[in-house]
């Protein structure tokens, strides 16, 4: 019985120690400098500063904003400008891998979708603002006045035959 209670512990150490690794937070890198700053808003007081490759601790993520922990200090930057995972030196592999994949560049991003930064509970409380949809409205151009911008950019039409034309739609 000891034996069997010895074999458990020493089995189930290496998955107590895991468990615990996971929950720290995750490794990161800035990818540019940027501010960071006491809460997750862009005009929120900056405690600090990220340079450029600087290593960080991803601890939590709002919206378009992750709260990270550096040397120097810790509060809220924007999620574009930290890469996720640990800081890697290039190499000429890793330029030839991300250049096959298509993703060389800074940030080695391909695509970024929806970031809005709005929590559940402020859709919520969002209210209807008929000044905001009256701007928004005094926006609208005519089919003739878009026209006129294409021409004016010289941008020529490109013919789509899988997408059927909308009744009202440009011709």
């Amino acid at each position: 019985m000891r034996k069997l209670t010895k074999l458990l512990i020493a089995a189930s150490l290496p998955a107590l120690l895991l468990a615990n690794i996971s929950m720290a937070g995750e490794a990161g890198s800035a990818l540019k400098n940027d501010s960071i700053r006491f809460e997750p808003f862009a005009d929120a007081k900056v405690t600090g500063t990220l340079n450029r490759g600087d290593s960080l601790e991803i601890i939590s993520k709002k919206g378009a904003w992750l709260q990270v922990k550096s040397k120097k200090s810790a509060g809220w930057v924007r999620l574009l400008s930290v890469k996720r995972g640990g800081s890697s030196s290039s190499n000429q592999t890793s330029g030839i891998l991300a250049a096959a994949s298509g993703r060389a560049g800074t940030g080695q991003v391909v695509s970024t979708t929806g970031i809005r930064g709005l929590s559940a509970e402020e859709l919520k409380a969002a209210k209807f603002n008929e000044s905001e949809v009256k701007a928004l409205e005094s926006y609208t151009q005519s089919a003739e006045q878009g026209h006129q911008f294409a021409n004016a950019g010289n941008l020529k039409t490109i013919s789509f035959p899988n997408l059927k034309a909308v009744n009202g739609g440009a011709k």
